[in-house]
Order: C-alpha cells, then sequence, then structure tokens
C-alpha cells in the first residue's frame, strides 16, 4: 500500500502541482517557451482547482443519486436486509479521545446510518480494513463510534478490505452468507457512483443512501469564481473520484 499512496500523491494535486513546477523550473534556460507554458497551465490548474464553482460542477457529474426523503426512511426496512457504511478514513491518536477515530467524512457516514437504522431496525454493517498494516481496523473503530456516540450496535465488521471494490467484495461475501441480497449503502454523495457499482457488481442488490452532496448551490461571493482553500481540497477529492470511477471500470 506504500507506494500506491506515494504514487498517489505525486501524481495528483497538490503534488502533481509541485511537480510540473520543478520541471518549468528545470527547463526555464533550456527551453523558456515550454517551462513558461508549464508555468502557466500549473497556474491556471491551482486556480480552477480552487473555485467552489468547479467544485459544483464536478460534483454534479458524479452525484448522480438522490438523496433519500426522511419520509422514506421508514419503507427501507421492507426493501433491503442489512445497512452498510463504507469507511471514510481516521484521524490518528487523537490526544482529545486516547485512541484513533473516524474521520469526519467517516462520521458524518455513521450519523445517517444511525439515523437510517433507527428509523428502519435494519442490522448495520461497516467496512473498512487496517492503515498501512497497523490495527484497529477502520470498522473496529467505525463500531466503536456507532455504539459510544449513537447508540447504534454494528452486527458485523467488515476488517479486510483496503479499497471500495474490497469493501464491496468482502461485505457482499459475509452477508450473502446470512442470505441477504438488497442492502441500504452509505457513503457520501461524490462516491457513491463508484461505491454502488462495486457493489452491484459483487452480486448485491443497492438502495443508495448518500448524504454529504457537494453539487448543491452554495450562493458564494462573486458566483463562486472566488479562490478558497476549502474548494481546493474538495475538487482534489473529486479528482481522485473521477480517475477511481474510470481505472475501476479498466481493471474489475
Amino acid at each position: 500500500m506504500t507506494w500506491r499512496f506515494i504514487l498517489k500523491q505525486v501524481g495528483m494535486p497538490p503534488g502533481s502541482l509541485y511537480l510540473l513546477l520543478l520541471v518549468a523550473w528545470l527547463l526555464r534556460r533550456r527551453l523558456p517557451r515550454l517551462a513558461a507554458l508549464l508555468f502557466f497551465m500549473t497556474l491556471g490548474a491551482s486556480y480552477a482547482l480552487s473555485l467552489p464553482r468547479v467544485t459544483q460542477l464536478l460534483a454534479g457529474f458524479l452525484e448522480n443519486q438522490p438523496a433519500i426523503h426522511q419520509d422514506q426512511w421508514p419503507e427501507l426496512a421492507h426493501q433491503a436486509g442489512a445497512i452498510i457504511v463504507l469507511g471514510g478514513g481516521r484521524e490518528p491518536a487523537d490526544p482529545a479521545w486516547g485512541a484513533d477515530q473516524p474521520s469526519l467524512f467517516a462520521t458524518q457516514r455513521l450519523r445517517y446510518a444511525a439515523r437510517l437504522e433507527k428509523a428502519t431496525g435494519l442490522p448495520v454493517l461497516v467496512t473498512g480494513g487496517l492503515h498501512f498494516g497497523q490495527p484497529p481496523s477502520e470498522a473496529r473503530i467505525m463500531a466503536n463510534a456507532l455504539q459510544q456516540d449513537f447508540s447504534v450496535s454494528a452486527r458485523w465488521l467488515e476488517e479486510r478490505s483496503r479499497t471500495t471494490w474490497e469493501n464491496a467484495r468482502f461485505s457482499a461475501e459475509m452477508l450473502q452468507a446470512q442470505g441477504i441480497k438488497s442492502v441500504v449503502l452509505v457513503t457520501d454523495a461524490w462516491h457513491m457512483r463508484r461505491s454502488r457499482w462495486s457493489f452491484e457488481q459483487a452480486g448485491l442488490q443497492v438502495i443508495p443512501a448518500p448524504q454529504g452532496f457537494y453539487s448543491t448551490p452554495q450562493n458564494k461571493p462573486l458566483g463562486g469564481w472566488l479562490p478558497e482553500s476549502r474548494a481546493f481540497w474538495q475538487n482534489t477529492q473529486l479528482l481522485n473520484e473521477l480517475l477511481g470511477l474510470g481505472i475501476y471500470q479498466v481493471l474489475y
């Protein structure tokens, strides 16, 4: 996993932008025109990635599943056999808690899944393996938070997966062994397209339950054309998701 992590950091912004700037600097004397082109390309990409307007456009392409209205939640009990919550990373060794904690993404997913569990009574599966081989698993961290913060017990912990594809494969194995074929899938809206595809490829019927939408109107100053650090962070996530969506459909 280490080499994948390094390649990802170098190949995606901001690492790739720094790499282009380095190449431009090295070529500034031998090939000044190419160096200038690379410099202005990097400058333009940095500006575009920092725009809330770009966030809304990219998310609008990825977020193709609508939210489930709250008055429809009870009906899910008759349509599915379980709720699956996808891991979203961890915050390591947070001194306020004395242990690893779910990331912001994971916490939002757990909160939404807890609401669905209380509305439907469906059992919950949390999925996520080790980070760089270090315990506890992401699923274990999520299950602890789900119990302690939301008073919901996870019935199944899938602790082997390292990718969304493995989330789907290993979770499907566990649930199909229990005779469960249809699930409510909880993840961020921008991650749902790839997630749903992966779980359907694994043989499950998926009811998407997206949350954490980026494509909703933001009412930003200057129509979203003013650079923001938050937008840069979100856009790098969306670019990673677009790349992952394409790679998955080629590899799997």
